[in-house]
């Protein structure tokens, strides 16, 4: 059953980080409820979602170009610091701590994710004007360090955060957001692996079928015209999540 639980898990978290973003909240419970505790759940967690982002990657990737004042170069440097940071703080945070952070974690992603879509096009209203190099990087290093920290709601911070430095592509976009998904997974959960916290029995199959997940959904995003139920759904899931967590 804990298998079951993992692969079904894993697979829909691959899709849903390909075509909306959200897997954290179904892959996350779903360590928690296989018996993994909420840190390594964490842990475990981004690097599983890594196969996930880097096969969605692969499926975008004739759709990426650089847009806004920074170099993609630059972009992944930074992205890169930001992510080590993140794991660091999660490496030092004590048990009780993160399980006293985790519904709050939740609830405001959860909040992001619903809120999303309009604060993106708040942002693209905007006029496609592009943010200087300085607070461009600042934008990075922040979602970065959120990102090595916590991999909920990290898929709609990084697009909000592409519209604010210039990016209107949404494909680009899209494709971006799956690097930069996959460059954090990978510094994070290098990390982790050091500090030793990685379920790897429960890794394996997340990471298989994530993988499997994440490569069906960006196959099939361009063909998805309703993504708004989707939405939903995941929105509904991060809520009850958020609020169990709140009553344990």
């Amino acid at each position: 059953m804990d298998l079951f639980i993992l692969c079904c898990a894993g697979f829909a978290a691959g899709v849903l980080n390909a075509v909306a973003g959200g897997g954290t909240f179904l892959s996350f419970p779903a360590l928690i409820a296989v018996g993994v505790p909420p840190v390594a759940a964490n842990a475990t967690a981004t690097l599983a979602a890594l196969p996930g982002y880097m096969s969605s990657a692969w499926g975008f990737r004739h759709d990426m170009q650089a847009e806004g004042s920074l170099p993609l170069r630059a972009i992944a440097l930074i992205a890169t610091v930001g992510g080590l940071a993140g794991a660091f703080l999660l490496i030092v945070t004590p048990g009780a701590t993160f399980l006293w952070i985790v519904p709050w974690l939740l609830l405001g992603a959860t909040l992001l994710f619903a809120l999303g879509p309009a604060l993106l096009g708040r942002m693209q209203a905007r006029g496609g004007a592009s943010a200087g190099v300085a607070v461009s990087a600042a934008a990075i290093l922040v979602v970065s360090v959120y990102g090595g920290y916590f991999n909920g709601g990290l898929g709609i911070m990084l697009l909000a955060t592409f519209s604010l430095i210039g990016y209107s592509n949404i494909h680009s976009m899209n494709g971006l957001k799956t690097v930069l998904s996959s460059l954090l997974s990978l510094v994070s959960s290098a990390a982790f692996i050091v500090a030793g916290l990685i379920a790897w029995e429960q890794a394996l199959p997340l990471a298989v079928s994530a993988m499997i997940g994440g490569y069906i959904g960006a196959r099939v995003s361009r063909r998805i015209t309703r993504t708004d139920l989707l939405r939903h759904f995941v929105t509904a899931v991060g809520a009850i999540t958020a609020l169990v967590f709140f009553l344990r």
